[in-house]
């Protein structure tokens, strides 16, 4: 994991705010005052977070192995081929507890997990390149910003924080809260909902397979952001997502000028 240093971004600093011209003059070459944000047609953009916000889904990858590892059982290569409910924290828990037979609690793995990451989301789990200009621009001209992610939401709630970006979201549903979890569509429809905003005026950005299916399912234009650890699904997640993105440089010209 390389670490990156980002400093503390404060979305009522005039300086801040300032520095948003700058990203989307160097984006579309074009005066901000030229690309007025209504030709959105969007009225909200909701986030995944691990794989799309952040780049954390490795260090995911080593908690399977050491989590597993340390019982003996060697990880499966059809680990997430099967959730029968979704890939929320608790239900991937549970899901866990079920296949392996764990004799732990389904809140003892969470915590277990919690504790394996925790070091990481506070101090070394970067945004990924292109983030922050998007957050900005969207912050700027008022357009709402949601999180829908299976993690939970003390996780969320630490690297966003740590990020300096936290309170720029308006509504943060997690993976422990009482909802099915992706590719069902309940945390999209549940942002749509804390938003007030209908389902086909929002846009969800997301990574993964599971992702795209459930921003689909709630009626929502998705937008996929590549992301390395989704390789082996990327056919599948450019054929089903309504537009795919190597880089957020082109995601935010699609977005703007939608």
């Amino acid at each position: 994991m390389v670490e990156r240093n980002l400093a503390k971004v404060d979305v009522a600093s005039s300086s801040l705010v300032s520095r948003s011209n700058f990203f989307i003059i160097n984006l579309l070459t074009e005066t901000p005052t030229s690309i007025p944000v209504s030709i959105m047609r969007f009225k909200a953009v909701i986030f995944d977070l691990d794989g799309t916000l952040i780049d954390s889904m490795q260090i995911w990858r080593k908690v399977d192995e050491e989590f597993l590892g340390m019982r003996g059982i060697t990880v499966p290569t059809d680990l997430f081929e099967h959730l029968p409910q979704g890939n929320s924290f608790i239900q991937t828990a549970q899901y866990f507890k079920d296949r392996f037979g764990l004799k732990e609690s389904v809140s003892g793995i969470m915590q277990e997990w919690t504790d394996m990451v925790t070091h990481h989301y506070k101090n070394d789990i970067p945004l990924k390149n292109g983030v922050l200009p998007l957050l900005v621009y969207l912050r700027e001209n008022s357009i709402p910003i949601a999180l829908g992610t299976s993690n939970s939401l003390f996780l969320a709630e630490t690297v966003l924080v740590r990020n300096g970006i936290w309170k720029m979201f308006e509504s943060v549903v997690t993976g422990d809260m009482d909802l099915m979890g992706k590719p069902f569509p309940d945390i999209y429809l549940r942002s749509s909902e804390n938003l007030k905003i209908a389902p086909d005026l929002c846009v969800v950005i997301e990574d993964t397979l599971s992702g795209v299916r459930a921003g689909k399912a709630a009626g929502m234009t998705v937008y996929a952001i590549h992301d390395p650890d989704s390789f082996a699904e990327k056919d599948r997640i450019v054929a089903e997502a309504d537009h795919y993105f190597f880089n957020y440089t082109e995601l935010m010209q699609k977005l703007i000028l939608s």
